[in-house]
């Protein structure tokens, strides 16, 4: 079983659609599930977790909407105003849907990396643990400080690290300030049980030029971190297009994975995906 933890679709004539831009060319085009279906097909995708990527709720319905048509979509990771005082009334909203699964603040875009520890999003954070949904953090290195304060201050709280938290491998390749600047904050996420990772996205920040080796010392330290139960395989799909294609991904985790069990394949292919984001319940 193969479920892609982490994708995206798009269609540039929506209002909430401000990203890509012509300057991300090769993604700069409608991503729908027509397109995404021959991916699936080859490489027996049997379900996917479709994740926001604008930030305004319209952006979730019509996610939502997608699902409603789509069986292949098995879970919706959305957007809510965590800034609005109807926040947690909008989480409550949008979990009558059976596919949502829960929301992404988009970390990375705000300049402040202690945002998230704001006490006026403590209705939130308790809104989603009681619901059973979850927080995916879209955040890079200068985050993962904060991500421990929260993960330790709502220790039920379900967090997914989307990306691998965005290392600087680009960097790393040329410089191991690359990687020596990412390590140590995510070695203190393995105490963490609520904390999981995605191996999402990290070709997109190594770059066209990258090779498996270049990879590889990422894969490695996450699987050390995590284990095969807090590590979930996802493609960031069309957004991989940027640096590859989805079968170069798939090739590199599954080149890397085959040194591993059958049990811990099976896990990060799928089945921590599907634990982790409630999926045999729709």
């Amino acid at each position: 079983m193969i479920i892609d933890a982490h994708q995206h679709f798009w269609q540039l004539a929506n209002p909430f659609c401000i990203w890509p831009t012509a300057a991300e060319a090769a993604i700069h085009r409608d991503f729908m599930p027509d397109d995404f279906a021959p991916l699936a097909n080859t490489h027996a995708v049997s379900g996917t977790v479709l994740v926001q990527a604008a930030p305004d709720m319209a952006e979730t319905n019509f996610m939502l909407s997608i699902a409603d048509r789509s069986p292949l979509v098995r879970g919706v990771v959305g957007w809510v105003d965590m800034e609005a005082r109807s926040a947690p009334l909008d989480v409550r909203h949008f979990a009558t849907h059976p596919r949502f699964r829960g929301i992404r603040p988009m970390l990375q875009s705000i300049a402040d990396p202690l945002w998230m520890l704001n006490a006026h999003f403590d209705d939130v954070y308790r809104e989603l643990i009681a619901l059973d949904l979850s927080f995916d953090a879209l955040v890079m290195p200068a985050h993962l400080e904060a991500l421990c304060v929260l993960a330790a201050r709502y220790p039920a709280l379900r967090i997914i690290i989307d990306h691998g938290a965005k290392p600087q491998i680009a960097k790393g390749m040329k410089d191991p300030e690359g990687f020596a600047g990412w390590a140590p904050a995510m070695e203190r996420f393995a105490s963490f049980k609520n904390v999981s990772c995605k191996l999402s996205g990290l070709l997109t920040e190594a770059g066209p030029d990258a090779s498996s080796r270049d990879l590889r010392p990422y894969l490695d330290h996450m699987f050390n971190v995590f284990g095969p139960d807090r590590l979930m395989w996802g493609s960031d799909w069309p957004v991989v297009n940027l640096a590859g294609d989805y079968e170069r991904w798939i090739d590199i985790c599954a080149a890397w994975l085959s040194d591993h069990s059958t049990d811990t394949r099976r896990l990060i292919w799928g089945e921590t995906a599907a634990r982790l984001y409630r999926l045999t319940e729709v």
